[in-house]
Formats: structure tokens, sequence, C-alpha cells
């Protein structure tokens, strides 16, 4: 069984889902560093994990290979995940895909929209299913938990911000806001709050095909804090909430977008 508070995130191989397994080492939680094909990524996240861990409250970084989007990964994936470690206090659904070529919304194929929709909607859905019923099906163990367990969903603000050459992104991050109402509503009762961060322009692998574009639109005013943000900062956000520091808030938003979201006449 687990001494220190265990968190699983997807998608934690690179870029943000990095920054966040990272933050959380640094706060003293064991994290289960999910990927679905970067072996070395995963193993280069670890190895941060571990470097940057708290020295007084040993905690363990282990990698599990695991497409989300595939039934039998997220079963393969959580039955790793109990047997090392016996419980989860955190699930940060991060993992999530852009289209492979970019095309307008008249031409985007349907290979390119059921790809990112799997990874990004189904993977999400029935992987937090799987772990609330996980949970549940073990009450004594959810009830004496001092601090109930958590969800946080890493969106976009393409759940909103519509970019019409990336269609089935901006769709997934809409409906992938959906989760975080639905499973706030359903898992209340329990004290398992649900939490969701809406990135803005985030310096990562994904953004670097675009990186002309955003440097100009930010040095143009699209953001009041006229900077790209970092997986770093998406992962202090995730640190604040894992920390516990909002038990009376759930299905609540938090921007971490450099006042992108902010409407201006």
């Amino acid at each position: 069984m687990h001494t220190r508070p265990v968190a699983l995130v997807t998608g934690a191989s690179r870029g943000i889902g990095r920054g966040i397994a990272v933050e959380l080492a640094r706060l003293g939680f064991s994290v289960a560093i999910n990927y679905a094909g970067n072996t070395a990524a995963a193993e280069e996240c670890r190895t941060l994990c571990a470097q940057q861990g708290r020295k007084d409250t040993p905690a363990r970084f282990i990698t599990y290979q695991a497409d989300i989007a595939r039934r039998e990964d997220r079963a393969r994936l959580l039955e790793g995940v109990e047997r090392d470690f016996g419980w989860i206090d955190l699930l940060v659904n991060n993992a999530g895909v852009a289209a492979r070529v970019r095309k307008g919304v008249l031409e985007t194929d349907e290979e390119s929209y059921d790809r990112v929709m799997a990874i990004n909607v189904k993977g999400p859905f029935f992987l937090t299913q799987a772990v609330a019923n996980f949970w549940l099906s073990r009450p004594h163990e959810l009830q004496s938990q001092e601090r109930k367990p958590q969800i946080i969903n890493i969106s976009s603000v393409s759940a909103y911000a519509a970019g019409l050459n990336r269609a089935e992104y901006c769709i997934s991050k809409a409906a992938l806001s959906m989760l975080t109402p639905l499973f706030a509503l359903r898992l209340a009762e329990y004290g398992i709050n649900v939490y969701e961060i809406r990135p803005g322009i985030v310096r990562t692998d994904m953004t670097s095909v675009v990186q002309a574009k955003y440097d100009q639109m930010i040095a143009e005013g699209l953001t009041p804090i006229q900077r790209w943000g970092t997986p770093e900062d998406v992962g202090r956000a995730v640190a604040a909430i894992a920390e516990g520091r909002f038990p009376f808030s759930t299905g609540e938003v938090f921007n971490v977008d450099g006042g992108f979201h902010i409407r201006r006449l």
C-alpha cells in the first residue's frame, strides 16, 4: 500500500503532462505516469519526478504504457496502478492529441475526427468512470480518507475559441469540458470534487508547429499577460487543487491562459 498520496496523470511523458507530474512530485505525491508510446520520454519524466520529489517524504514514480482510447489498455492501466499503489488520490485527465494534419472545417476527414475524439473524449470519460467506480467499490477506504479523492480535467481555451483549421480538436475539448459538471454532480455526495483547468497558449511539442504565428499574436496583445504559458504554469494550478485548497468548490473551471478569456471592448 502507498504511504504518500497517489496521482494518476495521463499523457504524462511530455509537455503539460510532464509539468503536472513534476509539480505533484514536488508536492510529495507518488505519481503513476501514463504514456501512449514514447518510453524514453516517460522515463525522462520519471527521472525528473524522482529528482524533484521531496526527500523527507519518499514517493514512488512508475510508468505505465496505455492508450486510454482502448478499453483493454485502460483496464490494464488501472490494474497496474491498483497493484502497485493500492489507491488513487488524484486523477488528472491530461492525455490529448491534435489532428496530425490541420485541415479546414469543410475538409476535416472522419479518420482524424474519430482519432481525436477517441483519445480526447472517450478515453477520459471511461477512465474517469472506471476510477470513480473503483473508489465507490471501496466505501470503507473512501470514507476513512481524511482528504477525499479529486479529479482534474485538462481542457483548453479551444473548448470555446473556434479554430477553423482544427475543428475536431475544438469539438473534443468542448466535449471534455462537460465531463467536469457531469462527474462533479454525480460524485459530490461522496466528497469527491471535480475540477477543470483550461490552459491557453502553452509552449509544448503540440504548439511548436505554430510558434511563429502565436509569437506574433501574443506580441500584438492576444493575451493581457504577454508571454507563452509553460507546462509548469499548468502544473502549479494542478498542485494548488491537489493540496485541497478548494474544498467548497466542485465543477469549477480554472483558466490558466494569460487572461485570454477576458472579453474586451
